[in-house]
């Protein structure tokens, strides 16, 4: 116990002690925080979905139907119709042949990647890949290896000197504290090349990415065969909760038999599989929630510029300002709060050291006016 005792304090020193807040009200744009009314800046509600009266009509119906519980595992007696029907309308958005809900995303990363690599398999990851990625190649015992950010010139190294197909190459769709795309075509050529299976975190990317919301794989008019193993969430884009893989017929079938993260866990609610079926429906129908999303972002990024600031590169909701030391990034998080700005400052562990930031993300939901309000608030605090 007493390491622990000494853990918290070098975290509190160190500035890396995270605390929670207390939010008052549904997500959205505006919010009540410990108490003070803000702005939000940094939910991954991108289209403003969370908080949709269609999408809550859709989950209270849900629940007088079926109940809020699932009351068991899906291969006992939890696999409700909402979550079958949820299946197949999310295999036909991204393309593939069928669909397997989880009940988070982490698990099922962890799910996937261990089911299907056995002790001694090679897993290629990118070095910024999110926690869930990494830790379902340790939990698989596997060999991880990981190549620098981005680079697929590493990782035609390590390829190459990898002489067995007991092998996968598992990347992110958008990296969800820097904002930018993995390089997908290149990923799926190598893929081939090498003859391994390719894994696409496609997170942050469904419903954002793409002309009709379907992610990296639409937005670099890719075929949904080029990423035969395709992960994605339900709690952001869509505004519920809960994951699922899309593939073949094959995985989908061998992960029912074998991924422990949904084999051994209660089913979500099917109330919430209804709302998210609702939710599927809004980002096909309203474009225009993509459009307006990427009309703040390009608004914001011309304020930042006339500011002198730098941003990282994204074309993503997701606009991380780097400051650098973590006590500065949470100086400056502290300052935007005074002015009714509330942005998370994302220190080490959660990102590399040196690089602490402000996650900056957008809503379709804000307005040109929570733009300008922040650009005003950043100017003032930086």
């Amino acid at each position: 116990m007493q390491n622990i005792s000494t853990e918290l304090t070098r975290l509190e020193q160190e500035h890396l002690y995270r605390r929670r807040r207390i939010v008052e009200g549904p997500q959205g744009p505006y919010q009540v925080i410990d108490g003070k009314e803000v702005i939000s800046f940094c939910s991954n509600d991108y289209l403003g979905l969370a908080n949709h009266p269609e999408v809550i009509r859709a989950l209270q119906r849900g629940a007088e139907h079926y109940g809020v519980g699932s009351g068991s595992a899906h291969l006992i007696n939890g696999h409700a119709h909402p979550h079958h029907a949820l299946e197949e309308e999310l295999a036909a958005f991204t393309g593939q042949p069928r669909a397997l809900l989880f009940s988070t995303g982490y698990m099922a990363n962890l799910g996937v990647i261990d089911a299907l690599c056995p002790r001694g398999h090679v897993v290629f990851e990118d070095r910024l890949n999110h926690a869930s990625l990494l830790d379902g190649a340790r939990l698989a015992l596997a060999r991880l290896q990981r190549y620098a950010h981005g680079d697929t010139q590493a990782l035609t190294r390590l390829l190459t000197q990898h002489h067995s197909n007991a092998a996968i190459i598992v990347s992110d769709g958008v990296f969800s504290m820097d904002g930018d795309l993995a390089p997908l075509p290149e990923l799926t050529q190598l893929a081939k090349q090498y003859s391994v299976p390719l894994l696409i975190d496609d997170a942050h990317g469904f419903g954002v990415i793409g002309a009709t919301g379907r992610g990296c794989i639409e937005h670099f008019n890719l075929a949904a065969a080029d990423a035969p193993i395709l992960v994605g969430t339900l709690g952001k884009a869509f505004g519920t909760f809960g994951a699922f893989v899309a593939g073949s017929e094959e995985l989908i079938e061998y992960l029912i038999q074998k991924a422990r993260t949904y084999v051994y866990t209660t089913a979500l609610p099917p109330a919430i599989a209804e709302a998210t079926r609702t939710s599927l429906r809004l980002v096909q129908t309203e474009s225009w929630r993509r459009e307006q999303l990427q009309h703040l972002i390009q608004r914001f990024q011309k304020g930042v510029t006339e500011l002198g600031l730098t941003l990282m590169p994204s074309i993503t909701p997701i606009q991380p300002l780097v400051i650098g030391d973590a006590d500065a990034a949470l100086l400056a998080s502290q300052n935007l709060l005074k002015h009714g700005i509330f942005v998370s400052a994302v220190r080490p562990p959660t990102v590399p050291v040196g690089t602490a930031r402000l996650r900056i993300t957008f809503s379709a939901a804000h307005s040109e006016n929570d733009v300008d309000r922040l650009l005003s608030a950043l100017e003032s605090s930086l």
